[in-house]
């Protein structure tokens, strides 16, 4: 089955492409003239393709998946049900300091001054009790963009916040594509509980993917102060992240072949089966 952007209205650029569905990860529909068959998306969603959809300002703003990624769902279902609270935070614990030290790595490039970012990994409590992810994210944002543009991170707030926002949206999508491919439920998160999310172990598994997007937006911003608007070349280059190579496991993987391993290796810890979850380093 392959899709031809032909049959899309609004990516009139595309018009003589065509693209395996196999070969999608993440489909991003930008143009609120877009126009998809019910039988196209049955498709998508069948081969477990992210379907993000975009508001007026060109921003993210839904997400479409699929109901059945996995022929062990339900028994990986239960096991995140019944997960007990200090499992919970054993795995949060990795995850922030998976997070801090992908941060302090992406400091080091731009800064160098991470010896506290270092600290804050080492020392990461049991369900971060010690809060030490808000007390590192203070130091990283406060040194990782010039001082000059005396930057904050803040989701409504000024650029280069509109990029980091478009990059984590689409991290975001990729990471609830491989949760659903590894038989989990994105709703059931370790952490974060709000009632109204439906991504909520999305949300907490991403968080070391969150440093590959700060760099890339560092990256773009050391090119260029052009970012008040998200143009088209500046979409397109966020587009590559969930391409990019990343370090995993002594290994490297394109991030989005990262994620699925990240997913794997959590859906093996609520079986019990091992006590890690595998997660990329910035290198």
């Amino acid at each position: 089955m392959v899709v031809s952007f032909s049959h899309i209205r609004g990516l009139e650029l595309y018009a003589d492409k065509t693209v395996a569905i196999e070969d999608i990860g993440i489909l991003v529909l930008e143009n609120q003239q877009i126009t998809l068959s019910h039988f196209l998306l049955d498709k998508l969603v069948a081969n477990n393709v992210a379907v993000i959809t975009s508001n007026e300002h060109h921003l993210p703003s839904g997400m479409l998946m699929t109901l059945e990624g996995n022929t062990l769902q339900s028994e990986r279902f239960r096991a995140q049900i019944v997960a007990t609270e200090p499992f919970k935070k054993q795995m949060w614990q990795q995850t922030i300091i998976a997070k801090i030290s992908n941060q302090a790595s992406v400091l080091q490039k731009w800064n160098g001054n991470n010896k506290l970012l270092i600290n804050l990994a080492k020392t990461v409590k049991s369900g971060d009790s010690s809060n030490n992810e808000a007390i590192a994210a203070g130091h990283y944002w406060k040194n990782l963009f010039p001082p000059a543009w005396l930057f904050l991170r803040d989701r409504e707030g000024p650029p280069p916040n509109n990029l980091l926002n478009y990059g984590y949206s689409i991290v975001r999508a990729s990471m609830a594509r491989a949760i659903v491919g590894a038989g989990l439920l994105p709703t059931l998160g370790i952490f974060h509980r709000n009632r109204y999310n439906a991504y909520c172990l999305a949300d907490d598994i991403m968080e070391p993917y969150r440093p590959f997007v700060d760099e890339t937006v560092r990256e773009i911003i050391h090119r260029t102060s052009n970012i008040d608007f998200l143009t088209k070349e500046l979409k397109v280059e966020l587009l590559k992240i969930p391409a990019m190579d990343v370090l995993i496991n002594g290994e490297r993987s394109p991030l989005m072949i990262a994620m699925q391993r990240t997913a794997t290796s959590l859906a093996k810890c609520y079986n019990g089966e091992i006590r890690k979850v595998t997660y990329p380093s910035v290198s």
